[in-house]
């Protein structure tokens, strides 16, 4: 074998060692397809975007929602923060919470959590649950104040309750991911 083939051979097995190492570090991470589950992860919500409304409300929802691989067993022992703000015509108000509970399945989430700052009165302290659907760029949103019209109407709501998520997101604002959920049955 002369020198130019030696390290033409040398050059192709080089570049197969590297891909079948990123193979196998994308398998084990959970980036690569059929296998979404990060292994620091048991599950998460994460990403930002605004809400479609045709009277041009600005809805925004944020979400940094964690499930620690440790604690896939127990939901309630998410950690995180999700916020949102809803505002038409210079009225409105902002929230943030406290996660307190993440459930995912598939391409849906549901997170809950107690307010812990907002400029809407009554609602510190009141929890709150929504619903994400992630559909690529066109997801979907709902929340658990839905029927109620404010978080600080809604009594007595369970952990990881949240409603159908009938809210688009606004096309080109954002994009929410979902890490499904994949407990031992």
């Amino acid at each position: 074998m002369n020198r130019r083939t030696r390290t033409a051979v040398s050059g192709a097995a080089l570049l197969l060692t590297a891909t079948a190492a990123a193979a196998s570090a994308a398998a084990s991470s959970g980036s690569g397809s059929g296998s979404p589950v990060q292994a620091h992860e048991a599950a998460a919500l994460t990403g930002k975007a605004e809400l479609y409304r045709s009277a041009g409300d600005d809805i925004t929802f944020s979400f940094d929602a964690h499930l620690a691989a440790k604690d896939k067993a127990d939901p309630m022992k998410a950690t995180g923060t999700f916020e949102w703000s809803h505002y038409l015509n210079g009225e409105g108000a902002r929230a943030k919470a406290k996660v307190d509970c993440l459930l995912t399945g598939g391409e849906v989430a549901v997170v809950s959590g107690v307010i812990t700052s907002s400029d809407l009165p009554g609602a510190k302290g009141k929890r709150v649950g929504i619903t994400v659907h992630d559909l690529g760029h066109r997801d979907r949103l709902g929340y658990s104040w839905a029927s109620t019209g404010t978080p600080v109407e809604t009594k007595d709501l369970p952990e990881c309750v949240g409603s159908a998520p009938f809210e688009k997101v606004k096309k080109g604002t954002g994009d929410f991911s979902v890490t499904p959920w994949q407990p031992d049955l």
